[in-house]
């Protein structure tokens, strides 16, 4: 079973290929897999009739009982039988169907064969996540599907929909499973429908949203808007996702879960009012429109709710004609949709007030849709008639409820009666005034998929006892019914023929009286589904405009404000509730007075923040409140989260600098008196809350703290720094992702400055346009003297003569020349001596971020690409890359990263030894270097470049100025 399902995948992705080279033939190469699974499945038909299942299983997340179940029992013989034969068929129609110069034909080729592997998996799975799992993946590859034509309007918004109607109503779905999985205790669907949990208010919820998932895929009303909008969609998608297979996933789970659910209140309700409103509005519908294919989606939308009907009636013989009708719909509704593609394929056209005369021209065209048709329309002997049969039989037997049913029931077969005989007269008849249609031959490669599905549809009326063993296996897990019934096509003169007899005849008056009906049905009709949609997402757009205005202002302050008080308000109700502090020690204020002094000089400055009005001094403050933070670590006994603070505070001190330049000097925003004065009673309270909290979970603690094991699990490993071997070894796949977090961050941050780097205009020479800083400072640096040539005064920066001479400091100049090389020294002294001192990967490379940072600064943007010659993006790859390749080279052993360890000697060093640790820690020091340098580079020398470009622009306006003004 799970080869079949990969193998469906595996082709898929190389669907495009195939196209390229086979062109429409690889559809042919692409039905293999649906193919193979359906001679799978009828080997299989026997152990599913007799009542035993096959299966597989996986465990995938054991730790919550959720695993991959695959199982073929005789419900799922059926569907995967319909989902794979007719998928195969559907394939083969696509070579005839599609031209080799359609566009993105490798993409709609390997979208339909992954649905088609989604859905083989939806019908075998045996567990509700997996279920839900290849559930959302049919919803996601008929999205792609339905939207393959995405240049035109009408694909984009028929996709969307689709997708969300039914991604709702997945989502609602999830939460009714994981509900029902906990109330019994398993996932695993064969497991709750022999034990169901005991019907309680939350399984009568679930049950609810479980509904409201399988009747939105299902198109049951009110979520039936989307089906014909899907028709946009290519007619073999319509042929087999809206006809055959996804559609019925819905009417699938119904049937599913009906044995054990079918008894809970809310069930029957639910099903018998939507399903039967459902056949009646959509059977009305499909009376009066003229598109072929929306008379067929129209009369799906009507045949779902009556399948829908029959599998949750919840009784055995009702059951086996679900079942029966399943079948029966797929080979008449698939064959149906395939040759209205061969007729727009022929004609151009799909209205049927101008077709005519197409029944003679394509004679075997209009044979295979009269079969077909007769079928939907329950004539004798097809199998649509033993199936429509064998439902007005469950139903006239069954409950009171269930005979108000088989009224509703007889009326749509009376609609569905009058739409198929629509249908076949305005594809196929002549009509008077109506020249007849032009057509263009069909092959029989065209014609034969359809024609082999209603031959079947034929062949299983007379034949239907054959599947007679196999439904009843699915029957029979209902409660055994007093007079079991077995499917026949003939079962003689009764109430069940007579009511067929009924609907033929209502059917066939409602057709003659087409234009009274026509006209009838637009007077009374009330606003379509489709636009009621419409209507909602447009006022839920105005609404979500009002909301977003109202409360999106543009004020930091006031969004800090509303989220301190909503948090505060959220901790302070449950610390008033619940009051955990009684039986709490007191608590300590400090270990020492120093720490006292450190945090109220730090609150000082926290305060102070809340009444500065220039933006420079905010910077200050905020930068003090950092370095504040860092003193408390190194008073507490912390050095490494000293260090990092330290440095982090000035690289952030440093960037804010940077980009406030070419800000206002004072906050802009203007702030009443009032909200002004409450700045410091929230802030006070959000601290006071936070501070509370902490203690209150700092005083809980009940079991050991962890520290003394890390403490012993490093010294293990032979190291000291409790917290580098933490990052670097113990927890590496953390500091990992939060690498690649930071350098996502930073590409980020760095993309959107850069945005508009093209149309900013030059702002240097013309001999420098186009070139960077890098290129430049190199030219630069190439021409200065070398050796022992005669050289002026020189410089103590390589590109110190690219600044103004107002802009240079010669002292500044100096200082940076002198601490740059010891400064990346130390970051590298701190790289290697991580393990035993305090240091890391992360700190080194800001320390060396430092150091550039300085030679920018001193120098300008010149200097800095001098300075590092590389790019930034460079380092930030190279160290996610070497981060990445020891991590896994760590799972060599099973360990994280501790794989290999070298020891040697060094004649100055002495004894060292080095570990892969060291190597992680050697990447993250790249990354951090080159996110720093990317930073700067984008927040110092592009806000450069627009100082330039601004000074350039006021210059040649004043120039300007002064040649149109001679004294």
């Amino acid at each position: 079973m799970i080869g079949l399902i990969i193998g469906h995948f595996v082709l898929a992705a190389f669907a495009g290929p195939l196209v390229h080279r086979l062109g429409r033939r690889a559809f042919l190469v692409l039905a293999l897999p649906p193919a193979a699974a359906t001679v799978w499945a009828l080997t299989q038909w026997n152990t599913a009739a007799s009542g035993e299942a096959v299966t597989w299983s996986w465990q995938w997340i054991p730790d919550y009982d959720v695993a991959l179940d695959l199982r073929l029992d005789a419900l799922s013989e059926l569907m995967v039988l319909m989902a794979a034969g007719v998928g195969a068929l559907v394939l083969v129609y696509c070579a005839s169907y599609f031209r080799d110069n359609t566009p993105q034909l490798g993409r709609f080729a390997g979208n339909l064969l992954a649905f088609a592997g989604a859905m083989l998996a939806l019908v075998l799975a045996d567990d509700l996540i997996t279920l839900y799992v290849f559930w959302e993946l049919t919803t996601v590859f008929s999205f792609l599907l339905i939207g393959h034509g995405s240049e035109h309007r009408h694909s984009r918004r028929s996709a969307l929909q689709a997708l969300t109607v039914t991604t709702l109503g997945g989502l609602a779905m999830l939460v009714g499973f994981l509900i029902v999985g906990h109330a019994a205790g398993t996932y695993q669907i064969s497991a709750i429908v022999a034990d169901p949990p005991e019907t309680t208010l939350a399984i009568s919820v679930a049950l609810v949203l479980i509904l409201a998932g399988a009747l939105s895929k299902s198109a049951i009303w009110p979520f039936s808007m989307w089906l014909p909008n899907a028709m946009a969609a290519p007619t073999p998608v319509s042929a087999y996702l809206h006809a055959a297979a996804m559609v019925k996933a819905g009417v699938y789970l119904v049937a599913r879960l009906s044995p054990a659910f079918a008894d809970v209140p809310v069930w029957k309700p639910v099903i018998f009012v939507l399903g039967g409103a459902t056949m009646l509005l959509g059977g009305w519908r499909a009376l009066r429109l003229n598109d072929l294919k929306l008379v067929l989606a129209y009369g799906t939308v009507s045949q779902l709710g009556f399948l829908t009907l029959l599998a949750g009636t919840g009784n055995r013989n009702a059951a086996l004609a679900a079942v029966a009708m399943i079948l029966g719909h797929a080979l008449f509704k698939a064959p149906l949709f395939l040759v209205t593609g061969i007729v727009d394929h022929s004609t151009g056209t799909r209205d049927l007030r101008k077709l005519s005369g197409v029944g003679r021209s394509l004679p075997y065209v209009a044979g295979v849709a009269v079969l077909a048709a007769a079928s939907m329309a329950a004539l004798p002997p097809l199998l649509g008639f033993a199936a429509k049969e064998a439902a007005f039989e469950a139903l006239l037997h069954g409950s009171a409820a269930d005979r108000w049913a088989l009224a509703v029931v007889v009326l749509g077969s009376a609609l569905t009666t009058a739409y198929t005989l629509r249908f076949v007269w305005g594809a196929f008849a002549r009509k008077p005034g109506v020249p007849d249609t032009p057509v263009h031959s069909v092959s029989w490669a065209f014609l034969a998929p359809p024609a082999l599905l209603a031959v079947l549809g034929l062949v299983l009326g007379p034949g239907v006892g054959l599947t007679d063993r196999l439904f009843s296996a699915y029957a029979d897990t209902y409660p055994a019914a007093a007079d079991p019934y077995h499917l026949a096509l003939w079962h003689g003169f009764g109430v069940a023929l007579l009511l067929s007899a009924l609907a033929w005849a209502a059917g066939a008056v409602l057709f003659v009286g087409r234009d009274t009906v026509t006209k009838i049905s637009r007077r009374i009709a009330w606003p379509t589904a489709d636009s009621v949609f419409g209507h909602l997402l447009l006022g839920q757009e105005r609404l979500a405009l009002q909301i977003t205005g109202f409360i999106q202002r543009g004020s930091l302050s006031v969004y800090l404000a509303t989220t301190l008080l909503v948090m505060a308000g959220g901790q302070l109700a449950v610390l008033v509730t619940d009051q955990p502090w009684q039986g709490a020690p007191a608590p300590r204020l400090w270990d020492n007075e120093l720490q006292g002094g450190v945090a109220v000089l730090t609150c000082i400055a926290a305060l102070l923040c809340l009444t500065v009005r220039r933006r420079m001094k905010a910077v200050v403050l905020s930068g003090l409140i950092g370095y504040g933070t860092a003193l408390l670590f190194v008073v507490q006994g912390a050095p490494d989260l000293a260090l990092t603070q330290f440095c982090v505070e000035t690289v952030a001190m440093i960037v804010f600098v940077l980009v406030l330049r070419r800000m206002p000097v004072h906050f802009e925003e203007t702030v009443s008196p009032w909200r002004r004065a409450i700045r410091i009673p929230v802030a006070l309270l959000a601290a006071g809350t936070i501070g509370v909290a902490v203690w209150v979970a700092a005083a809980a603690r009940t079991a050991e703290p962890a520290g003394a094991a890390m403490v012993k699990e490093v010294a293990d490993h032979g190291y000291k720094d409790v917290v580098a071997t933490i990052l670097v070894d113990l927890r590496a796949w953390d500091t990992m992702g939060e690498s690649a977090v930071l350098a996502a961050a930073a590409i980020g941050v760095t993309s959107l400055i850069y945005l508009h780097r093209r149309s900013d205009g030059p702002m240097l020479p013309d001999e420098l346009k186009g070139r960077t800083a890098w290129s430049i400072a190199a030219q630069h640096t190439a021409r200065l003297p070398q050796g022992d040539e005669v050289a002026p005064e020189r410089g103590w920066l390589a590109a110190g003569s690219t600044l103004a001479p107002e802009h240079r400091s010669i002292v500044f100049e100096v200082v940076a020349r002198l601490l740059f090389h010891p400064i990346l020294i130390l970051s590298v002294y701190l790289l290697f001596c991580a393990e035993n001192m305090p240091g890391g990967g992360f700190v080194a490379g800001l320390v060396a971020g430092v150091a550039l940072i300085t030679r920018y600064l001193a120098g300008g943007r010149f200097e800095l690409a001098q300075a590092a010659p590389l790019q930034p993006g460079l380092f930030t790859g190279l160290g996610l890359f070497i981060s990445t390749a020891v991590g896994l080279l760590g799972l060599i052993d099973g360990t994280v990263l501790h794989a290999f360890t070298y020891h040697g000697h060094l004649p100055v060093f002495g004894e060292f030894h080095m570990s892969t640790p060291i190597l992680f820690d050697f990447g993250v020091y790249l990354l951090v270097l080159g996110v720093v340098l990317d930073i700067v580079r984008a927040l110092g020398a592009k806000i450069d470049r627009q100082i330039e470009r601004a000074a350039g622009a006021l210059t040649a306006s004043n120039s300007t100025t002064a040649e149109g003004n001679p004294r």
